[in-house]
């Protein structure tokens, strides 16, 4: 009776280390460290994202917000604009302006203008909207010719890829512009 308790626990104590040798057998596998994605850089100031956007060749993405009062303006930005695949497409493809118009905070008075002529000029009735467009300053004249390529809104998408949806749309906004 003794050997056969003697013999059981070895086998035990066998078993119980050969599944641990097992169990810790470690495999090496290979993870590629992903770029970390750069920050988006937002103009203020339509002549300086002008400037910018004539000299690199990207369009401008005019934002029409309300930052500080507007809910689906603050969607748009949590939802879609801190996105990681949205900030390298915008890093990529466009020339950042945001176009706000505040209710609590004053801006300054030539901001102010600037916004409301160009909302007037896109002719935008609720926010946010978004305007992807060129616009080329006629030397001549000293005027300047907007080419407003299109419009988007909130993306219409189910929770939690709305910004896949919104860089979808705006591809094909930026497709009009060949």
């Amino acid at each position: 009776m003794k050997k056969t308790i003697l013999i059981v626990s070895i086998a035990g104590a066998l078993a119980f280390i050969t599944m641990s040798a097992i169990g810790n057998k470690t495999n090496t596998i290979s993870i590629e460290k992903a770029e970390p994605v750069q920050e988006l850089k937002w103009y203020t100031d339509f002549t300086e994202a002008n400037e910018i956007s004539q000299k690199t060749g990207k369009p401008i993405f005019g934002f029409f917000t309300g930052s500080d009062w507007c809910g689906w303006c603050k969607r748009l930005q949590a939802n879609v604009f801190a996105k990681d695949n949205f900030k390298k497409w915008a890093n990529e493809s466009v020339i950042l302006l945001e176009l706000d118009f505040p209710r609590r905070t004053q801006l300054p008075q030539k901001l102010m203008q600037q916004n409301r002529e160009l909302a007037q000029l896109f002719k935008v009735k609720g926010y946010p909207t978004v305007w992807i467009f060129n616009a080329v300053k006629d030397s001549k004249t000293n005027q300047m010719s907007i080419n407003a390529l299109g419009s988007l809104g909130y993306p219409r998408a189910e929770a939690g890829r709305e910004s896949e949806k919104f860089i979808a749309d705006a591809n094909a906004v930026l497709a009009n512009k060949k």
